[in-house]
């Protein structure tokens, strides 16, 4: 059970997210959450470290799309800020949203990646869609109360995760 919540790529941040990670998976196409995976929650920007990473992912070909739980006029402003389309009201962890996603960059779940901060919004939307899953650490600890009440068990099912991971023998090839 828990291995269904694993992400296939922990990252630090979105923007130690390369092509080069992407491409040997077959991956075309990224599903971006906004708040605390591209900016902070509260922000009313995105900075431009983030705008310069999302140009870079463009000019390498890849289609983006935001995928949020928020409400569409509010991520719709981001998403002319970013200059992509956008999937609101996505109602993560069900996988819906993801599927709207997936018509909007008119590309199959195994050629797309779901990137966001939250393992139980996230990852497990993405994981229920059939595409890869990137989790990257929260931009900021400022996040709403219902974030904030799955942080801890979060937290505790990767540590669980990550443990599993060590424990598995690695093969060595010569």
């Amino acid at each position: 059970m828990l291995a269904f919540l694993a992400p296939n790529l922990q990252l630090n941040s979105v923007l130690d997210l390369a092509v080069d990670q992407l491409r040997p998976a077959g991956i075309r196409g990224l599903l971006l959450d906004l708040d605390c995976t591209l900016k902070d929650y509260h922000a009313e920007t995105v900075p431009e470290r983030v705008l310069a990473w999302v140009d870079q992912m463009r000019s390498a070909g890849l289609r983006l799309c935001l995928l949020s739980n928020g409400k569409p006029r509010r991520i719709e402003r981001f998403s002319k800020t970013l200059g992509m389309p956008f999937v609101a009201k996505a109602f993560k962890p069900l996988p819906f949203g993801c599927y709207r996603g997936l018509r909007t960059l008119a590309l199959p779940a195994d050629q797309t990646a779901v990137v966001g901060d939250q393992l139980f919004a996230d990852v497990l939307a993405g994981r229920l869609a059939g595409l890869f899953t990137v989790l990257v650490r929260p931009t900021s600890p400022a996040e709403p109360w219902f974030t904030r009440l799955k942080r801890p068990l979060e937290r505790f099912v990767l540590r669980c995760l990550n443990a599993r991971q060590q424990r598995v023998p690695q093969t060595v090839h010569t």
